[in-house]
């Protein structure tokens, strides 16, 4: 593994060592590729900002955050972010790590695929998914130098990855796809399996039984 990447020092302490070492054995080396890649992504773009990172615990969070689309941790009904998160934060608190520290961990992975929200918390949290959706989308690639896209992309290449993330993504979360609502995973579900049909929110809304009533009772004033 390179120490430095495009001006990133890739951390190696113990509890790095470890947490790479368990996405080697579960994730592969797609995953784990992808999750280097999306560590020095979204570093390259905290120091873009002039953002102080606790790069220790965004690296963790980096190399837990499609763990829950594996074998070894994925769930039955819940998303596969949440199942990586849960992974992660067990894996802190046996290392001693305290609470809030491990809850940073828990929401950066817990929200690495929600559209806006991560980017109004800690940088740990904005960061993971600024690097993954830099190397998934190419959303952010711009707040990365060419130079800086060229060294991570010779450390860690991009091989077969538009293809095998698609099945990597398949594989995780296509059994319960009732879990993608709310993401970009959804589309992936569309194309991927065939007679899927999207949960509408209106649908949803006109099937609540709690019905309301044609106007208001008369001691609830009427919205203008």
């Amino acid at each position: 593994m390179a120490e430095i990447v495009a001006g990133i020092r890739i951390p190696d302490s113990k509890l790095a060592r470890e947490a790479t070492d368990l996405l080697r054995e579960h994730g592969g080396l797609l995953l784990l590729a992808h999750s280097l890649r999306v560590y020095l992504f979204g570093a390259i773009q905290g120091r873009h900002r002039g953002w102080a990172v606790d790069h220790e615990l965004f690296y963790v969070a980096a190399m837990f955050h499609d763990l829950g689309l594996t074998a070894k941790y994925r769930s039955r009904g819940h998303r596969f972010e949440v199942d990586g998160a849960n992974a992660a934060r067990e894996f802190l608190r046996t290392h001693g790590i305290d609470d809030e520290s491990a809850g940073v961990v828990w929401d950066a992975i817990a929200l690495h695929t929600t559209p806006e929200v991560p980017w109004q918390k800690r940088p740990e949290i904005a960061l993971l998914n600024g690097g993954t959706a830099a190397d998934v989308i190419g959303r952010g690639l711009d707040e990365i130098p060419a130079g800086d896209r060229e060294a991570v992309l010779a450390a860690y290449p991009r091989i077969d990855f538009e293809c095998s993330i698609v099945r990597t993504f398949v594989d995780g979360f296509g059994y319960r796809p009732e879990t993608t609502i709310g993401t970009m995973n959804t589309d992936i579900v569309e194309r991927t399996q065939p007679g899927y049909g999207r949960t509408n929110a209106c649908d949803l809304i006109a099937a609540n039984p709690l019905k309301g009533v044609a106007r208001p009772p008369a001691n609830i004033p009427a919205l203008v």
